[in-house]
């Protein structure tokens, strides 16, 4: 199976803190994705928040590459799949995670009990919110 994590699960799997429920999804015959929206992310709270949000946001990307994660580039076309989404949810980073799942046809693997809320190929770790 093919997943894209998002943000939060991301750094949660980066400090070795996923629940064993969740560990299913990270064993070598799944293809796990990151995008470029999570480290834009991460920057962006790095920079504002950046009395209590502290990571080194390169060493951050090194370390997803260096574990086997797969980068999932934006394309225009992930932009465009946004127009199709429920407006009901608005940030920009999880409505291009949400377009990528929809446009590549693969499963997002969040903690977000908001993007929970989206019917299609979302896999909800309840246990780590």
């Amino acid at each position: 199976m093919k997943y894209l994590l998002d943000t939060h699960v991301l750094l949660l799997a980066a400090a070795d803190y996923l629940p064993k429920l969740a560990k299913k999804y990270f064993s070598e015959e799944n293809e796990l994705y990151f995008s470029p929206a999570s480290i834009w992310e991460i920057e962006t709270k790095r920079a504002l928040f950046s009395s209590y949000f502290q990571i080194d946001t390169e060493a951050f990307y090194a370390g997803l590459i260096a574990a086997g994660y797969k980068e999932l580039p934006v394309t225009a076309r992930h932009v465009l799949v946004m127009e199709s989404l429920p407006k009901t949810y608005t940030d920009p980073f999880d409505r291009i995670l949400l377009s990528q799942v929809e446009a590549e046809r693969l499963y997002l693997i969040t903690s977000d009990a908001d993007i929970a809320k989206y019917h299609f190929r979302i896999i909800f770790l309840k246990s780590i919110v």
